[in-house]
């Protein structure tokens, strides 16, 4: 299914190019008498205010996985995927209260240096080189190929041409410019993003009203599947197995939320770049916000296609083009792609905006982070430890192409495998566990040891995959459980935390690590913008679960 463009539409979607392309080479521009150094390549001069930082924190999060995948998820399943929205904010607050006063104090430049602080370098390496492996392999190269094939369903360009060109697209300005090429297109990004989306969702329920408005048409659409609007799912819902009922709210959705929130190098990069600890605590609160609304744009299109489709009155007033390519709920990612079809001439461009915006955006913060971790964590460390600032973002940018060449080739690729992107997810969420269990105790229990972090981490690979083994057909025998992978993400992060613990005790006999942090009385005290804003966000939450409990 291709959407027709006209010339209104290509020229919107080529001035919005051409403002990211100009904007981002123009704040990458050295300025007079000044040779860029490493903070200003991978900190962004550690100047960027808390609305750059909120924006860009949104803009490297959206993607063509939430305008496609979540959209299908809202026609498939309904409100009940927002949850990884809504949770998501509350686990920016956490992060922003929690682990970034922690961070920024270290002065660190990645994640993986943390670890070589508080545990070993050893310890450090093995994670940078997982997390360059799953950045390149998995994260840069399924961006491209679902960026790729939302542009073949959308516009019919080749599969191998579309994923050169937002490749190329993304490299234009972010190789050369760093961070601060990222966080400040990433701005303008947000803008296109969720105006578009917004243009959706309004044709959306503007359509299924008859008219009538959205109001109207969010009524209708509640009217007609009110089952769509369950937050809680239980047993007898088909998407148990993917949301376990009460199991998203206490159980290993938290997982997911705080190891992406708390310890993703290519999220928590803006925030290390921040004026201060104040500002990068606004610019999470920024994205918490934004994050409130984001199904609004990327679920509730799914959930309003749904009641279009089924609905012989509005597939009629929609034309021949209605009846195409109607997407059912096992091609549940062909709704936005169906919806856009009926945009009107400009709005296809802008709608269309939004989406390469989204892509574009989570391409450069992933070459941006992955080339970061490179240099800083491996180059620096074991092969040129004296490099100049030059050297040094000279690598970065040759390893973020480098990078880029390899995820490029494997993107097409993975359109060979079948269900690639829920085996991604499993393996991310195969070795998740381990890791945030790792950093929760080194962060916060003194008595955490270099060795049994070690260990821990190790041994949360077997016990993840005993927890996955009974899915896979070997549940009938008594020494396997059977539980939704969700709480398989949760039992496994518990598990892993008790054999840290357990050996931590053992080994240092009760007493403190060495290494271990001091947390003061005040490092955790919040401005009270921050404070009241976090306690508005929470509010809404409970309003929100409470209104569509069931």
């Amino acid at each position: 299914m291709t959407t027709a463009f006209e010339f209104w539409d290509y020229f919107i979607f080529v001035a919005y190019a051409i403002l990211i392309l100009g904007v981002g080479l123009w704040v990458s521009r050295d300025k007079k008498g000044h040779q860029k150094n490493a903070e200003d390549y991978f900190l962004a001069s550690k100047s960027l205010p808390w609305w750059a930082i909120g924006a860009s924190l949104i803009a490297a999060n959206i993607s063509a996985e939430q305008f496609i995948g979540m959209s299908g998820s809202g026609f498939a399943v309904g409100l009940a995927i927002a949850s990884y929205e809504w949770m998501a904010a509350l686990t920016l607050i956490i992060v922003g209260k929690y682990f970034l006063p922690i961070f920024i104090e270290k002065g660190l430049y990645t994640i993986p240096e943390f670890v070589e602080k508080r545990f070993s370098t050893n310890l450090k390496t093995i994670l940078a080189v997982f997390w360059i492996a799953l950045y390149v392999f998995v994260n840069l190269a399924s961006v491209l190929y679902l960026g790729s094939l939302a542009l073949e369903t959308i516009m019919g360009i080749p599969m191998v041409y579309g994923v050169i060109g937002l490749a190329l697209f993304a490299a234009a300005y972010s190789l050369y410019g760093g961070l601060s090429a990222v966080a400040w297109t990433d701005v303008i990004q947000v803008v296109f993003l969720v105006l578009g989306g917004l243009v959706t969702t309004y044709l959306a329920l503007n359509t299924v009203s008859g008219g009538e408005g959205v109001f109207a048409g969010l009524q209708t659409v509640y009217d007609a599947v009110p089952d769509k609007f369950e937050m809680i799912l239980d047993k007898s819902n088909p998407e148990y197995k993917n949301l376990p009922g009460i199991g998203v709210l206490v159980g290993g959705l938290w997982v997911a939320n705080l190891y992406y929130w708390g310890f993703n190098q290519y999220i928590i990069q803006r925030t290390l770049a921040a004026k201060s600890l104040k500002e990068s605590q606004k610019g999470i609160l920024l994205a918490a916000v934004l994050k409130l609304i984001i199904p609004l744009i990327v679920v509730l299109p799914g959930i309003a296609a749904y009641v279009m489709v089924n609905d012989p009155q509005i597939l009629a007033s929609l034309g021949d083009a209605g009846l195409k390519n109607l997407p059912s709920l096992d091609q549940a990612d062909k709704a936005y792609p169906w919806l856009l079809q009926f945009l009107p001439t400009g709005l296809k461009g802008v709608a269309f905006a939004a989406l390469a915006a989204a892509i574009v955006s989570s391409l450069a913060s992933m070459l941006n982070s992955t080339s970061t971790i490179f240099t800083m964590d491996i180059y620096k460390q074991y092969i040129d430890k004296n490099a100049s600032d030059k050297k040094t973002v000279n690598v970065g940018r040759l390893s973020a192409a480098g990078a880029l060449i390899i995820a490029s080739i494997m993107a097409p690729l993975l359109g060979g495998i079948d269900q690639a992107f829920q085996f991604i997810q499993e393996y991310t969420g195969i070795v998740s566990p381990g890791i945030l269990g790792v950093f929760l105790l080194g962060l916060f229990w003194k008595k955490t040891t270099n060795k049994a972090a070690i260990i821990g981490a190790l041994v949360s690979i077997p016990i993840a995959m005993y927890f996955k083994i009974a899915p896979n057909g070997w549940s009938t025998s008594a020494m396997f459980v059977d539980v939704p992978f969700m709480d398989q993400m949760g039992y496994t992060t518990l598990l892993t935390m008790l054999v840290i613990a357990t050996l931590s005790y053992l080994q240092n006999k009760g007493q403190d690590d060495e290494k271990g942090i001091e947390i003061s009385s005040g490092l955790f005290k919040t401005s009270p913008l921050f404070t009241i804003g976090s306690f508005a966000v929470m509010i809404v939450l409970v309003a929100l679960y409470a209104m569509f409990w069931n």
